[in-house]
C-alpha cells in the first residue's frame, strides 16, 4: 500500500512544492492550506503520515496537533516552521510529534525524515498487529491438572520479577502461550511481546532479524533494519528453538544478555535495551551440552528460572476443557456444532497426542469443518484416534484372567477395576487407560461398587 502524506500549510506555493517532492518520491499527497480543512482530511483520507506546519492564521499548528492526537495517537506528524526554537520543539514532542524540521530546509534532509518516519510506523503497527494477533490465537493457559496448575503458579510468581526464563517441552505444549502469559501478567505488558523462531532463518538472516542491520551492510541490505531486540525494548523477546542456534550466534546473544548492548550488522554505534529474554526449546539442552553443541555458560545465563510443560498425555484431565475451548473457539460463523458427544469425548481423553496441544486444537478444527450436524461425533475424528480406541477394547486382556464360568459381570467389572487400580499404583488416569475408558467413568463405576479411590 502507498503510503499517503497529509500536508497541512497555509501557504499554497509550500504546499504545492511539499507534494511534488513527496510524489517524487513515490507517495501519494494531498493538501490543506487551513487547520480546519486538514483535520477534514485526516478524517476522511486515513493518510499516513501529517506534515504540518507550526504557524497558520487561526488554528495553529500546536492546537491542529493536539486534535490529531486525539483523532488518530499513532500518526507520525513532523511539524514544520520558519520559528523554531528549542522550546518550541520540546512543546510539539511532548504534545506527539514526531520530528521537528525548520524553514528554509533540505528537501533531501525532509524526505529521509519522512522515510525515517514513515519506518518507525510501520514497524510500530506490525509490533502492535502481531500482540494483538497472539493473544486472539492463545487467549489464556487452560487447566485444571495438578502439573498445569504448578506451571500457572510459576508464571504468576516468575512474571512479577526481571529474571530469564527457559521453558522446555515437548512440540506443542504452548511454549509460546506460555511466554505469553509471562509477558502479559508482567509491568512490561504494555510494551512489545515479539517472537523469533530461531531454526527458521540462517544464521546471517537471524543475527540482522536479531540485531538490525546497516544499509549495505550487505547484498540486500538496501536501508536500515531494526532488529527485535529493537522493536522488543521496555517489552519481552521470546526466542523459540533456542537450541537451533548456531555457536557464533550463541557467543553473540550471550554478550546481550551480560551487557544489554549490541551493535547492528554492519554498524558501529552501541545500542542498549531493556528487553525480558523467554528461551525455549524441546531438545534436551544438557546433552547437547554434553557433545559440545550447546554452550554451557549461556545455557545457565538462559535457564534462571526453568519451566517445564508437560505433554498432554500426561494432564488427559484437562483434555475436555481444551477441546471445549477449541469447540467454542471454531463454531462461531456458519459451523451449527454446539457440543462434543460423549464417545467422542472418550476418544479423545485416551488418544496420547504426539502433537499435544497443537495437534487437539487441529483435530477439533477439523472435526467442527466436516461435521454437519450440532454435535462432534466418533467419525468426525481422524481415524488414528478411533483406531487407538479399538486397541484399547483389548487392553483388559493383559490385566486379569477369569475362569469361564461361575462369576457374574458385576464381579467381573468390579475385579477389572481393583487390578487396573492395583497395576497403576492408584492413579486414576492410568487405571482408566488401562480399561480404555475416561476417569470420570472410573470414578462413577467405582462408586457404583464401593470401590475406594486414593
Amino acid at each position: 500500500m502507498i503510503p499517503k502524506i497529509l500536508i497541512i500549510d497555509d501557504e499554497e506555493h509550500m504546499c504545492w512544492a511539499l507534494k511534488r517532492a513527496m510524489e517524487q518520491e513515490g507517495y501519494q499527497a494531498i493538501t490543506a492550506t487551513s487547520g480546519n480543512k486538514g483535520i477534514s482530511l485526516l478524517k476522511n483520507k486515513g493518510p499516513s503520515l501529517v506534515l504540518l506546519d507550526l504557524k497558520m492564521p487561526g488554528m495553529d499548528g500546536m492546537e491542529v496537533l493536539k486534535v490529531i492526537k486525539e483523532i488518530h495517537p499513532k500518526i507520525p506528524v513532523i511539524m514544520i516552521t520558519a520559528h523554531g526554537t528549542i522550546e518550541t520543539a520540546i512543546e510539539a514532542m511532548k504534545l506527539g510529534a514526531n520530528d521537528y524540521i525548520t524553514k528554509p530546509f533540505d528537501l533531501d534532509e525532509l524526505k529521509m525524515v519522512v522515510k525515517q518516519a514513515l519506518k518507525y510506523s510501520e514497524l510500530v503497527s506490525e509490533v502492535s498487529f502481531l500482540r494483538s494477533e497472539l493473544s486472539k490465537k492463545y487467549g489464556t493457559i487452560i487447566g485444571e491438572s495438578p502439573a498445569i496448575k504448578e506451571v500457572i503458579l510459576l508464571i504468576e510468581r516468575v512474571a512479577a520479577t526481571n529474571a530469564t526464563v527457559m521453558i522446555t517441552g515437548e512440540s506443542g505444549t504452548g511454549k509460546e502461550v506460555t511466554a505469553l502469559a509471562i509477558h502479559q501478567a508482567s509491568d512490561r505488558r504494555d510494551y512489545p511481546f515479539v517472537p523469533v523462531n530461531c531454526a527458521a532463518l540462517p544464521e546471517q538472516l537471524l543475527e540482522s532479524e536479531l540485531f538490525g542491520h546497516e544499509k549495505g551492510a550487505f547484498t540486500g541490505a538496501v536501508a536500515l533494519k531494526r532488529g527485535r531486540f529493537e522493536l522488543a525494548d521496555k517489552g519481552t523477546i521470546f526466542l523459540d528453538e533456542i537450541a537451533e542456534m548456531s555457536p557464533a550466534m550463541q557467543a553473540k546473544l550471550l554478550r546481550v544478555l551480560q551487557e544489554r548492548s549490541f551493535e547492528r550488522v554492519g554498524g558501529t554505534e552501541t545500542l542498549h535495551v531493556n528487553v525480558r529474554i523467554i528461551a525455549a526449546t524441546n531438545r534436551d539442552i544438557r546433552e547437547l551440552i554434553r557433545k559440545g553443541e550447546f554452550r554451557e555458560d549461556l545455557y545457565y545465563r538462559l535457564n534462571v528460572i526453568h519451566i517445564h510443560l508437560p505433554p498432554l498425555r500426561e494432564r488427559r484431565d484437562d483434555i475436555p476443557l481444551l477441546a471445549n475451548n477449541f469447540l467454542r473457539k471454531y463454531m462461531m460463523g456458519t459451523y451449527p456444532v454446539k457440543d462434543i458427544d460423549p464417545e467422542a469425548m472418550e476418544l479423545l481423553v485416551n488418544y496420547d497426542w504426539p502433537g499435544n496441544i497443537r495437534e487437539l486444537q487441529n483435530v477439533i478444527e477439523r472435526a467442527v469443518i466436516i461435521c454437519r450436524g450440532n454435535k462432534i461425533l466418533p467419525e468426525h475424528l481422524p481415524i488414528e484416534l478411533q483406531q487407538k480406541a479399538d486397541n484399547n477394547q483389548f487392553a483388559v486382556e493383559t490385566i486379569v484372567n477369569f475362569p469361564d464360568s461361575g462369576i457374574s459381570l458385576e464381579q467381573v467389572e468390579k475385579e477389572l477395576i481393583l487390578k487396573a487400580l492395583e497395576k497403576s499404583k492408584g492413579n486414576q488416569t492410568k487405571a482408566a487407560q488401562l480399561l480404555g475408558i475416561t476417569r470420570s467413568a472410573l470414578i462413577y463405576r467405582s462408586q457404583k461398587y464401593n470401590i475406594k479411590l486414593g
